[in-house]
């Protein structure tokens, strides 16, 4: 349990006040819904639950779009505090776990996380080494962590994707065999196709022109046809254990915007940055006091 835009001044669970400071918004709509409280209730930790002082927290477009009531008929209620990757301490456990205790460092998401995300769509997909990969916005939060699963988790043969010109190097750094500037050709009309093209952008009917006879495209935004689908993330934290190994030695890395990190006062400015379609990986916020 966390709340990733909150904050908690909290040593021990003995020391856990009944309140924090958290981002919120009341109603739907554009940035400046948001409003700093200093008055949210911390939420009580159940019997297979632990507590999170969170320290650094980061932003996806799913936050920005849930903000703006894109998904409101199956949302909770409001008022909401937004953010769901968190990074932080655990400083209080329930009874029946068994897995952490107080003061271990974790990393995970409340609700979804792009890490998974990335991992579950190219599972999904039955994605497997040797296999080729178009990979459309491969800059970003998602689409950066799908490129280097697909190379050093699955085993991809050749991993293609795509970015502003600004970008391709980065694209290269991470593993790319095949950048692809947007802003000059269009990916669908090459003539190479690919086993299975990922789509973090909301580009499915341009994505079905690139694929393979035989293939599948993912996508997480929007509608897609056959064979083509669209999945709703299941958070899983067996998945994150497996894919430990490969982050603690290196092999895939967080890609973190340059720009950031913003600070927890600057969380409006750290929506609007990522709003602008300008981010590069992750948007961090930090330090959460």
């Amino acid at each position: 349990m966390a709340t990733a835009l909150a904050s908690e001044s909290i040593a021990v669970a003995s020391d856990v006040p009944p309140k924090m400071k958290a981002w919120v918004y009341d109603d739907y709509g554009p940035v400046s819904v948001l409003r700093a409280d200093d008055g949210v209730l911390v939420p009580e930790v159940e019997d297979q639950q632990v507590l999170v002082k969170v320290v650094a927290a980061a932003l996806n477009p799913v936050d920005f779009k849930r903000r703006q009531g894109m998904f409101k008929s199956a949302d909770s209620a409001l008022p909401t505090v937004p953010g769901y990757d968190v990074a932080g301490i655990v400083i209080k456990v329930g009874s029946q776990v068994k897995n952490f205790k107080e003061g271990d460092e974790v990393y995970g998401d409340i609700n979804e996380n792009a890490i998974e995300t990335a991992y579950e769509g190219l599972e999904r997909a039955g994605f497997s080494a040797g296999k080729s990969i178009l990979v459309l916005g491969g800059a970003g939060g998602v689409g950066s962590l799908v490129i280097q699963i697909a190379k050093h988790v699955f085993g991809a043969s050749r991993v293609a994707a795509t970015s502003s010109t600004r970008k391709l190097e980065l694209l290269k750094s991470l593993g790319v065999d095949l950048p692809i500037d947007y802003t000059k050709e269009n990916f669908e009309d090459l003539p190479e196709k690919f086993d299975v093209v990922y789509d973090s952008v909301g580009q499915g009917d341009k994505a079905l022109k690139a694929v393979k006879e035989g293939g599948r495209v993912v996508g997480i935004w929007g509608a897609l046809s056959p064979p083509g689908f669209v999945f709703v993330l299941t958070s899983n934290g067996a998945m994150l254990t497996k894919l430990n190994p490969f982050i603690e030695e290196g092999k895939i890395k967080p890609l973190v915007d340059p720009k950031g990190p913003f600070p927890f006062s600057q969380v409006i400015e750290a929506f609007t940055y990522l709003e602008s379609g300008r981010a590069t990986g992750k948007v961090v916020i930090y330090p959460i006091p």
